[in-house]
């Protein structure tokens, strides 16, 4: 029982998390130094991984109206503006694939730890502020993603790169730099979410695989419990998110970013 309510424990924390552009891996390493769960490393890098299946079904299911490219016969059976989001979101994903597939365990074997998220924590926390300053002077480009261009979209991919580090947020990487190459912050947030969907399949996918589908009804519970409660907060975070930068900047996440990135780098330097 105390393993479900520490995977319940981490799917809250993922929930919010993983939406918001404050790094959901640099919140699970921090949480998980107060939170063992007692299953093999083996085990807990993939649970990390899946329970994003969760998020990931709160974005479908909040978007499926905008997302779902089929129509009514009488309206010609596709939606040809769905079709071009999907083809924009498919380039954008090739860059963090082609990176990302080759190198993922060596990245994780290098970067997973507190300095890396403290420093990019506080990094992209001084960006997200340095960005929004830069474009109070700039009014957006894209207001739509029909104004969104194919060589844009594959440049906000490259962006997504960046969150194959930990701590960097990978809603918050692509967010950036959506920003900075001309889109409104709801279009970057959107985009965002979007580009989520097959990249978190992918690896939710991948470490499955790897890990094989063999499981104990224990782990079974631990992977729907961390699922469940991700999708449930996430569909709050992400209703949360938008409604918010409809009044509002990013600069809050980017303070709050620096504070954690500090505390991060104390704790750890006063407790190892």
């Amino acid at each position: 029982m105390l393993e479900i309510l520490k995977a319940l424990l981490l799917g809250i924390v993922e929930g919010i998390t993983e939406w918001l552009p404050i790094s959901s891996t640099g919140h699970m390493i921090l949480v998980e130094e107060f939170i063992h769960m007692n299953v093999s490393q083996d085990f807990m890098e993939m649970f990390r991984v899946v329970i994003q299946l969760g998020a990931i079904l709160a974005v479908v299911v909040l978007y499926f109206k905008k997302l779902w490219p089929f129509c009514s016969p009488q309206n010609g059976w596709v939606k040809k503006d769905t079709w071009m989001l999907w083809f924009k979101v498919l380039a954008a994903v090739l860059p963090a694939a082609i990176i990302g597939l080759p190198f993922d365990d060596q990245i994780d074997a290098v970067f997973y730890n507190y300095q890396t998220v403290a420093v990019t924590l506080i990094l992209y926390g001084v960006l997200f502020i340095v960005v929004e300053n830069y474009n109070k002077k700039r009014r957006p480009r894209v207001n739509s993603f029909a104004e969104l261009s194919w060589s844009m979209a594959l440049f906000i991919g490259v962006f997504q790169v960046l969150a194959l580090i930990p701590g960097t947020s990978r809603s918050g990487a692509t967010i950036l730099g959506a920003m900075l190459l001309g889109t409104s912050r709801y279009i970057a947030a959107e985009f965002s979410f979007f580009l989520a969907i097959p990249v978190m399949f992918g690896a939710s996918l991948l470490k499955l695989v790897k890990f094989g589908f063999s499981f104990t009804s224990m782990e079974l519970a631990i992977l729907a419990t961390g699922m469940i409660s991700a999708f449930i907060v996430s569909i709050l975070a992400i209703k949360f998110l938008m409604g918010y930068i409809k009044k509002n900047d990013f600069k809050s996440f980017g303070y709050y970013r620096i504070v954690l990135g500090v505390l991060v780098l104390a704790y750890f330097i006063l407790t190892k």
